[in-house]
């Protein structure tokens, strides 16, 4: 009986150590989904997208919804290492940095994916039956997409100092 108490015991202790690694991992591949989302859609299949998409408008709508799938990504991955970093660190989590490199991504992505992006959509439902480019709208949405891209080019730069920094031990 002594045997079969030991080897139970040691699946026992094995699972719970498994189990307590798997939010580890889980919150590795949540960063790594997130932010190497943000690299190689933005900075390497939007800019193919545009080079090989002859038609420019239907290039923006994908890519467009390229960008709308990506922030529904970093709303979850960012929820989920928020989540995982405040129930490891409880209020610890406050004072460290990685947690507001992580809250800050999230926030821009919010701010993308629920104020910046909506106007863009209308000023193109609005300029219709012509591009938003070809229309009175063009300089507004430029202005925007300006704002969109710096953001994104923080964000994108910020992921990569949180991936960075995570990997150092």
């Amino acid at each position: 009986m002594d045997f079969v108490q030991d080897i139970a015991i040691r699946c026992a202790c094995a699972t719970l150590h498994h189990m307590k690694n798997l939010s580890h991992h889980l919150a590795s591949l949540a960063a790594t989904a997130w932010v190497g989302g943000l690299w190689a859609i933005g900075y390497l299949a939007v800019p193919v997208l545009f080079r090989a998409q002859p038609d420019k408008q239907l290039a923006g709508m994908l890519a467009g919804q390229m960008f709308i799938w990506l922030g529904v990504l970093g709303m979850v991955c960012g929820t989920y290492l928020l989540i995982r970093h405040i129930s490891t660190s409880g209020r610890a989590a406050l004072r460290q940095r990685l947690f507001w490199v992580v809250a800050v991504m999230l926030l821009i992505t919010l701010l993308l994916q629920f104020v910046i992006q909506p106007i863009m959509a209308d000023l193109k439902v609005q300029a219709l039956p012509l591009d938003v480019m070809h229309s009175a709208f063009a300089e507004r949405f430029k202005m925007l997409h300006g704002v969109s891209s710096i953001a994104y080019l923080i964000e994108s730069l910020l992921g990569a100092f949180f991936i960075l920094d995570t990997q150092r031990t």
